[in-house]
């Protein structure tokens, strides 16, 4: 079973993606990890995130990175959605993706293309969503637990603006599959958010027809 999870920054994919990994015994990969490898690149090399080529070129890196805690910070964020606007990033990453989709057993992806370009067959697919200033609350909240004196308004204006560049992308825009179902977590705990995907997930399988 493939399980897409897409949803614009903070609104609480990932971790529901995780949940449903845990739950249904799945390997989980977050795709905005790799677009954040990119950008830790592009920011060590000291290349421009806005040019294409440099992009490209700092888009090998080891699995390993993925486990570097600097990747989850707000600037590493920033460069990420920079970077991911690029087609040649996103195509630079594409074979990496759907290789861990296509696991044997199946697999719990969470990004902002998975149901419509990674894995347009998956089983199943959530969109999840919140409002932009509950997710620039949330997000407020993670940066200042781990020390960072951002202001809540800066946060909000940086989720505006990441929410135009992932919808107004030419290559692999962040929109809803027309087969995805809806998950709004703006009023959902943690622990809501994550019994409802569940509830959503056996569902979708429980009343999916037979292929062919």
């Amino acid at each position: 079973m493939i399980i897409a999870v897409d949803g614009p920054a903070a609104s609480g994919k990932g971790t529901v993606a995780r949940a449903l990994a845990r739950h249904y015994g799945l390997p989980h990969l977050d795709t905005g990890l790799l677009y954040r490898a990119i950008a830790h690149n592009v920011s060590r090399e000291e290349l421009n995130p806005e040019r294409e080529a440099d992009a490209v070129a700092a888009s090998k890196f080891p699995d390993s990175l993925l486990d570097d805690e600097a990747l989850r910070s707000d600037e590493i964020g920033r460069l990420a959605s920079i970077v991911s606007a690029h087609p040649l990033v996103r195509a630079a990453l594409l074979h990496r993706q759907k290789r861990f989709a296509a696991r044997p057993g199946g697999a719990v992806l969470d990004g902002r293309d998975i149901g419509t370009v990674i894995a347009p067959n998956a089983q199943v697919k959530l969109f999840v969503r919140a409002t932009p200033t509950i997710r620039a609350k949330r997000r407020h909240a993670e940066l200042r637990a781990r020390g960072s004196t951002i202001s809540l308004d800066r946060v909000l204006a940086d989720i505006r603006a990441r929410d135009l560049r992932d919808t107004g992308r030419s290559t692999a825009p962040l929109v809803m599959a027309a087969d995805a179902i809806l998950l709004d977590t703006s009023f959902l705990s943690i622990d809501a958010s994550v019994q409802k995907a569940i509830e959503l997930v056996d569902h979708r399988r429980a009343h999916r027809l037979p292929a062919g």
